[in-house]
């Protein structure tokens, strides 16, 4: 791998820590301070098509349901698209206050685009859907 894409590669991961640590926060501001303005997030049941509705909504969410929420997760893979753009697939889960771990009914897998954009990386796109028990 080459130096410049170790280095997109840790600034990928920092911007996505420093959103879950923005959640962890309840800070709704922060945790879109790395989206694009023009950012979507997809949900089970929804649609957030700019960075202002998906802080508006976590706004709201931090006060009610996600109050004093984490999010854990790992990262399962991470690629480049071209020179500017990279997604990341995660398997991730919101934890509730007095959770050490997300129970397998509340995990999901998420995809993350992410954009260069004048040297920095944005997000793009989210989307999550829940993990599926396997076929038996």
């Amino acid at each position: 791998m080459s130096e410049s894409r170790a280095h997109d590669e840790a600034a990928i991961r920092a911007v996505l820590a420093d959103s879950s640590e923005a959640w962890e926060a309840g800070d709704a501001e922060g945790m879109v301070a790395d989206y694009t303005a023009d950012a979507t997030a997809i949900l089970t049941g929804s649609l957030r098509d700019s960075r202002d509705v998906i802080r508006e909504s976590m706004a709201l969410a931090f006060q009610g349901p996600l109050k004093n929420t984490s999010t854990c997760g790992r990262e399962l893979s991470l690629r480049f698209v071209g020179r500017d753009a990279a997604i990341v697939v995660s398997e991730s889960g919101i934890l509730f206050p007095g959770q050490t771990e997300v129970p397998d009914p509340a995990k999901v897998n998420a995809t993350w685009v992410l954009e260069k954009r004048d040297g920095r990386w944005l997000i793009a796109a989210f989307h999550s859907s829940p993990v599926l028990a396997p076929q038996q």
